[in-house]
């Protein structure tokens, strides 16, 4: 999906379909209107993903309402095998790419049946030893996200996913709290994670608003990860830090035309400044009346606008030359001077 090259655009999806799946074909179509090139859900067996005692995170304790378990609250979020086979199916019909995350080994074991593109390892990962084997073993493209990651513990996952035979790794810079303060994210990372590793990179963001993955398009992410939802307001653990639809739309609008604007990095003057050149640069001309014969000082030449005539970087060796006919004010002066 997308142009070869360009940025990658994933709209998070999530868990943000609160388990209906016609909320998630609803999110479907939305992330096509807004342009993105892949859909991401997540695909997890809950009781192969937390304890029957593990507790929520402080922020799904605040989003989630009730005092139900981790796994109590996945339970309710969770999609059957079936719902993904129709999502993947619909993705395919409305032309947009489907991705899930698994969170557990037999969801992985699922996935790759549907074909996807690239694999999304979720931070919480990023130690899971049997996970990036399995993962890797697939020999599929790999975007791997960085939350709660000090680097030798990318190069412990980069060591496994390689030894295992996956195919190309995107690191994504990321932070897991929801939403990431922005003193905390760290966009810079994505820099030194690229000259340490020899990788692409990319990030995957959990800020409010959209001004954060538009600043990564332009620090040279090739990946970005935006949560979004139908509506902030649903009840559930991400959607007050996701995007609307039509905030997707402008990220989207957003990191393309910033995508543009990177250019080649190449400095020299572009087509549509060319016709400005004659315009807005000078030239040199007379400041007064000049008679033939008369010596060029700067009394009598100045600098104006067009510049159509001599390039004032000459006007050394203008000055002490003798005008060869007359000049009235703001005439361009030429080239066929005297030397003197």
């Amino acid at each position: 999906m997308g142009n070869e090259g360009q940025i990658l655009i994933i709209a998070e999806a999530g868990v943000n379909h609160n388990g209906d799946l016609e909320l998630a074909k609803e999110m479907v179509r939305k992330a096509r209107e807004a342009e993105a090139d892949y859909i991401k859900f997540q695909t997890f067996i809950p009781g192969d993903l937390v304890t029957s005692r593990a507790e929520k995170a402080d922020y799904q304790k605040r989003e989630a309402a009730g005092d139900s378990t981790q796994l109590e609250m996945l339970q309710q979020l969770a999609l059957s095998e079936q719902a993904f086979w129709e999502l993947k199916e619909y993705c395919d019909r409305l032309g947009v790419g489907f991705l899930s995350t698994p969170f557990d080994l037999r969801s992985i074991d699922f996935l790759s049946r549907l074909d996807m593109d690239y694999w999304k390892v979720p931070s919480g990962e990023i130690t899971n030893l049997p996970y990036l084997e399995r993962i890797a073993e697939t020999g599929r493209k790999v975007l791997l996200s960085t939350g709660m990651s000090e680097l030798y513990e990318i190069r412990g996952a980069l060591d496994i996913l390689e030894k295992n035979g996956c195919g190309e790794i995107t690191i994504l810079q990321c932070n897991t709290e929801y939403p990431t303060p922005f003193a905390d994210v760290n966009l810079l990372a994505m820099k030194q994670m690229e000259e340490v590793f020899h990788k692409r990179v990319g990030y995957s963001d959990h800020t409010r608003g959209i001004e954060i993955p538009i600043a990564a398009a332009a620090l040279g992410a090739r990946v970005i990860e935006k949560h979004f939802t139908l509506d902030r307001n649903m009840e559930g653990p991400d959607h007050r830090a996701s995007l609307e639809p039509d905030e997707l739309a402008a990220m989207v609008r957003a990191v393309r035309n910033v995508e543009k604007a990177l250019g080649d990095g190449r400095k020299q003057r572009t087509p549509s400044e060319q016709h400005n050149v004659e315009l807005v640069r000078k030239s040199i001309v007379a400041s007064v009346p000049v008679k033939a014969g008369e010596l060029f000082t700067s009394d009598n030449i100045t600098v104006k606008r067009p510049g159509t005539g001599i390039s004032p970087m000459e006007w050394r060796e203008v000055l002490g030359k003798q005008a060869k006919r007359d000049y009235e004010p703001d005439e361009l002066i030429e080239k066929e001077y005297r030397d003197v």
